[in-house]
């Protein structure tokens, strides 16, 4: 009950910032977007991941947990734009919400994901505007700000039009 207390502080907080990204389900971030906020932590090898590092490549930076049936569904198809739309400069970030790695571990191994996924607690979250359902994926452009926000199970074909959008080149 104390993290859903913190959550929703957070949440108000942030809103109440000047530049928070409002939170509807599909939500474009004016030019003027916030930039995304730092962040270091180990992925799932124990190799330090630095959001600042992926600066010049677009991110699809993407919140989840292994309960979530929704987020188990899209994330097959952020491999295969990993793959496909990373000689572009596609970077995907996944951040777990699960309170345990070992559940993790083995549903990465299982979608044979082939991007890093970092271990989130609600302290990354509120960093974010806070984490109440999942999934949320942000995209964040090559400058670092975030460009749009999907709260929740969005269309693929909405995630994927706007990758390509961000994306230089055809």
């Amino acid at each position: 009950m104390r993290f859903v207390a913190i959550f929703a502080m957070g949440i108000a907080l942030a809103r109440a910032l000047p530049g928070s990204p409002p939170s509807s389900p599909r939500t474009p971030t004016p030019a003027a977007a916030r930039v995304a906020p730092d962040f270091s932590r180990p992925d799932l090898d124990r190799q330090e991941i630095r959001l600042s590092a992926y600066r010049g490549k677009i991110v699809l930076l993407n919140f989840w947990a292994t309960w979530c049936a929704p987020c188990l569904a899209e994330m097959p198809r952020f491999a295969e734009w990993q793959q496909k739309y990373g000689p572009r400069g596609l970077r995907i970030l996944g951040v777990s919400m699960d309170d345990d790695v070992a559940p993790v571990r083995t549903t990465y191994r299982r979608l044979k994901l082939n991007y890093p996924v970092v271990m989130g607690d609600e302290t990354l979250g509120a960093m974010y505007g806070g984490i109440l359902g999942l999934p949320v994926t942000l995209l964040i452009d090559g400058e670092g700000r975030i460009r749009f926000r999907h709260d929740g199970e969005t269309g693929l074909e909405v995630l994927e039009r706007e990758i390509r959008e961000l994306l230089p080149g055809p």
